[in-house]
C-alpha cells in the first residue's frame, strides 16, 4: 500500500512539473521581438487597448511573448463596462489606439513594419 502511495505522489509531482515547466516555457522563454517591443517602450511609444478588443489581441499576437514588454496600456474597467480615467484623459476613444513620442496617433491594428516606421525601432 505504501508503494502505491509513493508511486501516485511521484506521479503527480512529475505531472505538476512538467505543467509548470511548460507554462513557464510558453510565457516566458525569449521571442524575436523582445528587443522591438522594449525599443517601443524605451522610446515613449504607448498602445491602449481593452481587454476585450478583439484588434487588441491581434495586435498583441502579432509580438507572441514579447508581449509581455509592449508599452500597453490597459482602458477597461475589469468588468468591461466603462474606460479608465486615464484613457479617458489621453482622448482614447477607440481601441487600438497607439500614440507615438511626436504626438502623432494611429487608431487601429498596426503592421509591425508600420510600427518600425513611426518609431525609429528596428525590427528583427
Amino acid at each position: 500500500m505504501d508503494k502505491i502511495k509513493i508511486i501516485i505522489a511521484f506521479l503527480i509531482i512529475t505531472v505538476g512539473a512538467a505543467i509548470v515547466g511548460f507554462w513557464l516555457w510558453q510565457n516566458f522563454h525569449p521571442s524575436q521581438y523582445d528587443d522591438f517591443a522594449k525599443c517601443l517602450s524605451d522610446k515613449g511609444v504607448k498602445f491602449y487597448g481593452a481587454f476585450w478588443c478583439s484588434h487588441c489581441q491581434a495586435e498583441k499576437a502579432l509580438f507572441g511573448n514579447a508581449k509581455r514588454f509592449l508599452p500597453y496600456v490597459e482602458c477597461s474597467t475589469p468588468d468591461g463596462n466603462r474606460e479608465l480615467q486615464t484613457c479617458i484623459d489621453k482622448g482614447v476613444t477607440s481601441y487600438p489606439t497607439w500614440v507615438f513620442p511626436d504626438g502623432t496617433t494611429q487608431v487601429g491594428e498596426m503592421s509591425l513594419q508600420e510600427l518600425a516606421g513611426k518609431s525609429g525601432c528596428a525590427l528583427p
